[in-house]
């Protein structure tokens, strides 16, 4: 191993997910060697696992290092109570090194709650922000849509989907590339008069602010796959709802194909010839193509995967870090909240 001190250096919690550490150390020293050590990894974990993992793997002239932290938190552990307890946890660990400047961003396919809640209170909150948001990706038929939130905040306040609609314009734009993206607000019904009392100020809200953001207004739920939107906003409660509908969707058709395939042989033939195809659509719909999701508002660059994570997802995951990063996120959230909040004076809203 060697330590590079001239390149981007990602922290990864080598304890986070349901197969740590042996899909993180894999995942981490593949994406390594794919893309010519074009960063270094830092492993946080328990060191002698970590070090036997990497044993059995080639990592001969491969950029790391790891730090050792000796405890874990679980994924049904409640994060605030676990935080306190595991002080030498690889999640606190993780998130000490990227407060202290000896990392560039911290990522983990672990507790999200902890995550977010480690972040929040190691980190803080970037100046202007209510409550960080996390968002997710979904596959459309226009391209991607993000997702926000999809479980940091079950609970908001109208002024904070706002807040979450501004944060997930910047990553749109600077990550995915796409200038100014459409926003919806996700709603029971495209009218102005639809929706509870919070969704009705959260509109008014876009509203008055169009010239922060460009605002489509309300979408239904049938809308997000159609693309209608960008963006799509709602609370982390209804959100993670839809988060974890969309990820059953790819085993659910599985299982109708099999299905399909076992009626007769005519049928089997069928799918065995379309299996490139089905494969290649599968491939939008994997949860491993896009690794892992951002948690925006925070001071530092932050990733979060999903908990069974393969190598193939680790390595994405890294490379999401790595976008986040290099397109300075966070300073664009920094620099667009102060605008919004200018606008928001000078026009009376707040």
């Amino acid at each position: 191993m060697s330590i590079s001190t001239n390149k981007i250096k990602i922290a990864i919690d080598a304890f986070g997910g349901d197969y740590a550490p042996e899909n993180e150390v894999r995942g981490g020293l593949e994406i390594l060697r794919s893309s010519n050590n074009r960063f270094h990894l830092v492993f946080v974990g328990k060191e002698k696992l970590i070090l036997a993992e990497i044993k059995k793997q080639n990592s001969k002239g491969l950029d790391f290092s790891v730090i050792n932290a000796d405890e874990v938190i679980g994924m049904h552990e409640s994060p605030v109570t676990a935080l306190r307890q595991k002080q030498n946890s690889s999640i606190v660990v993780g998130m000490n090194l990227l407060k202290e400047n000896k990392v560039d961003a911290f990522t983990s396919a672990g507790n999200t709650g902890a995550m977010t809640a480690a972040a929040t209170m190691i980190l803080g909150r970037i100046k202007g922000v209510s409550r960080p948001t996390i968002c997710a990706f979904f596959p459309t038929k226009k391209g991607t849509t993000l997702v926000l939130d999809v479980g940091a905040v079950p609970d908001t306040k109208p002024h904070y989907l706002y807040e979450f609609g501004l944060m997930g314009s910047i990553y749109y734009e600077f990550v995915l590339g796409k200038k100014h993206p459409t926003v919806g607000l996700l709603n029971i019904g495209e009218e102005t008069s639809k929706g509870d009392e919070k969704t009705k100020e959260t509109f008014k809200l876009y509203s008055s602010g169009e010239k922060i953001v460009r605002f489509i207004g309300n979408i239904e739920g049938g809308d997000v796959l159609e693309g209608k939107a960008d963006i799509v906003v709602c609370d982390g409660f209804l959100g993670n709802i839809v988060m974890k509908f969309g990820e059953s969707i790819p085993s659910f058709l599985k299982f109708k194909f099999t299905e399909f395939s076992k009626l007769s042989f005519k049928n089997k033939l069928m799918m065995a010839l379309l299996r490139s195809s089905i494969k290649s659509v599968f491939k939008d719909l994997d949860y491993e193509e896009y690794g892992g999701v951002p948690l925006l508002g925070v001071n530092g660059a932050i990733i979060i995967g999903h908990g069974r994570s393969t190598p193939k997802a680790i390595k994405n995951m890294i490379l999401r870090t790595e976008e986040m990063v290099m397109q300075n996120v966070n300073e664009h959230i920094r620099s667009i909240l102060h605008e919004a909040e200018e606008y928001e004076h000078s026009a009376g809203i707040i």
